[in-house]
């Protein structure tokens, strides 16, 4: 049996990788982005200078050949789900039994005048790092539009070579549809600390052509002014990278649509990771969810039915993690933006605005539903084992050490993310155990 997969991000070589250890199968990963694999969320230091491209490689390039997994550089062009073949740019075109569907993400453009010109470019694929490199040398003034965690890494990577960066977000505080106001304040002013012009509330107008098909500058919706600038990030988002595939008979809505299996409407073709969108979420979850830990998640499970073992796909716990500049962000279970009535929410913030926990309760039973931390981090395994387990806040922050995974000598903030708790619910409860590995052990195998 021959299993061809369509991309070469997380989702489609995780689902070689599996196929290959259940299988015997034949199988061929096609991308016209590079000739391997490598770490998308590592492009940036790439940029920054920290790793050389192929040190963001996961696998030596002998890899592939020695685990029998074909790598064709090719685009397809279409495909034929009748007979089962893919039309290739190159005409040398290829058959499958099985179809894996795992074609990404690509950055939203919203029509915005000048968006097509040089000199404008996102933060995704290889091509896009290419483009930044290209307009780098000599470069002054950079123009990011859109928040969230792809804009402030483009403008930290021009930041990094002393280039100056305004950034242009439409919401009222930094990626404010995700954190919580209080969280989203302190972002917000840790970007302003770090040399980067941050306009909040308002929205591009325009991209302006210096008479040679380049960007030159910007103007700004709300206000009209014009900002100079030699090159202009779109990171308004992405979207599942779908456009090629409509009308050709797949099952699409915001993205490809696939069951609880990753089965898509047309026989023995599935769809994994940012292009894909289940049918049936799981409670609490989105359809489309662009995270790397859900990509590699939907290639193990598509790839195990796939081999004849059927599998359900289940994602677990919500978490997602990164950063700010230089501060670290990580989230387990439900932390939402705007916090619904039944849910009560501690939230402690250190005075030097660069660190903050937040733990979210039932307001009645007081179960433990989630975690947003930043500058502080907690272990994702006893996170995770409190909110399914459904602990009692109380316990939870009795035992609070247990989570703390920061270095040995770093300054614990536990005894006052209790005395806040005992202040805010008029208790008097004391932290009962400190961090340490062999309290953590006993504790995620009891």
């Amino acid at each position: 049996m021959h299993v061809a997969i369509i991309g070469n991000g997380i989702s489609g070589v995780t689902a070689a990788r599996w196929v290959r250890k259940l299988s015997d199968h034949k199988v061929t990963i096609i991308s016209s982005e590079t000739d391997h694999f490598f770490s998308r969320t590592a492009l940036m230091y790439v940029y920054m200078g920290h790793m050389r491209f192929e040190d963001i490689k996961p696998y030596e390039d002998w890899f592939w050949e020695k685990n029998r997994i074909d790598l064709v550089t090719d685009r397809v062009e279409s495909i034929e789900y009748t007979d089962k073949s893919l039309k290739m740019k190159s005409g040398n075109d290829i058959s499958y039994d099985k179809l894996i569907l795992a074609v990404g993400s690509t950055p939203n453009k919203f029509g915005w005048p000048g968006q097509d010109l040089k000199g404008v470019g996102g933060l995704y694929h290889v091509q896009d790092l290419e483009r930044m490199e290209e307009y780098s040398p000599n470069l002054k003034k950079a123009v990011v539009v859109g928040g969230g965690l792809i804009g402030i890494e483009m403008a930290e990577m021009f930041v990094s070579r002393g280039i100056s960066v305004t950034m242009l977000v439409r919401e009222p505080s930094y990626w404010s549809g995700v954190l919580p106001p209080e969280e989203s304040k302190m972002i917000s002013e840790h970007i302003l600390h770090h040399d980067i012009d941050l306009r909040l509330g308002v929205n591009l107008g325009e991209i302006h052509d210096d008479g040679s098909g380049k960007a030159c500058a910007v103007t700004v919706k709300e206000t009209g002014e014009r900002i100079e600038c030699g090159f202009v990030g779109l990171t308004a988002g992405v979207s599942p990278n779908i456009g090629f595939l409509r009308d050709t008979g797949l099952d699409i809505g915001r993205g490809i649509k696939v069951n609880d299996h990753l089965e898509t409407n047309q026989p023995d073709v599935y769809a994994i990771g940012d292009c894909a969108e289940l049918t049936n979420p799981k409670p609490g979850r989105r359809g489309v969810e662009a995270i790397w830990y859900t990509g590699r998640m939907m290639g193990e499970t598509c790839a195990y039915n796939i081999c004849g073992k059927q599998v359900a796909y289940d994602p677990g716990l919500w978490f997602n993690s990164a950063k700010f500049v230089d501060i670290e962000y990580q989230v387990y279970g439900s932390a939402p933006a705007q916090m619904p009535d039944d849910m009560a929410s501690l939230y402690w913030q250190h005075e030097d605005g660069e660190k903050s926990v937040r733990i979210n309760y039932d307001k009645n039973s007081k179960e433990i539903l989630g975690f947003n931390l930043f500058g502080v981090r907690y272990r994702h395994k006893v996170c995770e084992k409190w909110i399914l387990e459904k602990t009692h806040v109380e316990d939870v922050l009795k035992n609070l050490g247990m989570a703390n995974f920061d270095p040995e000598f770093y300054k614990e903030y536990e005894p006052d993310i209790i005395a806040l708790y005992n202040k805010q619910e008029g208790t008097n409860i004391t932290l009962k155990t400190r961090r340490g590995l062999d309290k953590v052990l006993a504790f995620l195998n009891r």
